[in-house]
């Protein structure tokens, strides 16, 4: 999971990237308001802990612009020193996912993010086949099916493939979809693996073939599996 984190205080971000690092989780920082938009606007992120009070545009502010430019519901919990009731309120009726108050403590902080992240995922992580329309993905062999027919995949295309049916309809940054199937690591790999993988993927589950969905890539961004049957 990749976690964005607005924090204007250098030390807290770093003890928070040294929490969630140790959770297994990548941490991008982010020292103000504007700073976090310019990166949301060239990266994707599950996740963003937002801080309220931040040097030039305040964590309200960013958290309206998140909800109104980006296509789809990225997690967000506010971590901030302000802890009227009032500020609580105003954060989660418009839009914050969670909301803790500092100071932080380590398990806590840890237990909620996976509790949002089974809330926001429904528990589908936990199902060992998933289906999409004329989709099914055995996890446990790993075998794919369109119109059950059974279809052959890599590992790695495998991988691919549930990581864009669980997130369908949402923009994934290249470096994103690196990270999440090939791993930390991955930032040594060519973006050219992840396009030829793609393309394999478009022709073995006959992607934009009328089953129901597309895969497109959008121009100095990344990829976005969509629906096409609410569209026809």
């Amino acid at each position: 999971m990749r976690v964005a984190i607005v924090e204007d205080d250098i030390d807290q971000a770093k003890l928070l990237e040294l929490w969630l690092n140790d959770a297994g989780y990548e941490c991008y920082l982010f020292g103000s308001g504007l700073d976090a938009i310019r990166g949301l606007q060239k990266e994707t992120y599950d996740l963003v802990l937002l801080d309220w009070l931040l040097p030039d545009l305040n964590g309200d502010k960013v958290l309206a612009w998140i909800r109104d430019h980006l296509d789809w519901h990225i997690p967000i919990i506010f971590i901030t020193r302000r802890d009227s009731e009032e500020d609580i309120a105003f954060a989660l009726e418009n839009g914050s996912d969670d909301y803790i108050v500092k100071p932080i403590k380590p398990l806590e902080l840890k237990a909620r993010i996976t509790a949002l992240t089974r809330r926001v995922s429904g528990g589908e992580r936990e199902k060992q086949v998933l289906e999409f329309g004329v989709y099914r993905f055995d996890v446990d062999h790993l075998q794919a099916y369109v119109e059950d027919v059974a279809v052959s995949l890599t590992q790695k295309e495998f991988e691919l493939a549930v990581f864009f049916f669980r997130n369908a309809g949402r923009l994934l940054s290249r470096s994103h979809l690196l990270e999440s199937v090939w791993g930390p690591s991955s930032i040594e790999l060519n973006t050219r693996t992840l396009d030829t993988h793609v393309s394999r993927l478009r022709k073995k589950l006959r992607v934009g073939d009328d089953t129901g969905y597309q895969l497109r890539s959008i121009y100095h961004h990344g990829y976005r599996l969509e629906s096409t049957i609410d569209s026809k």
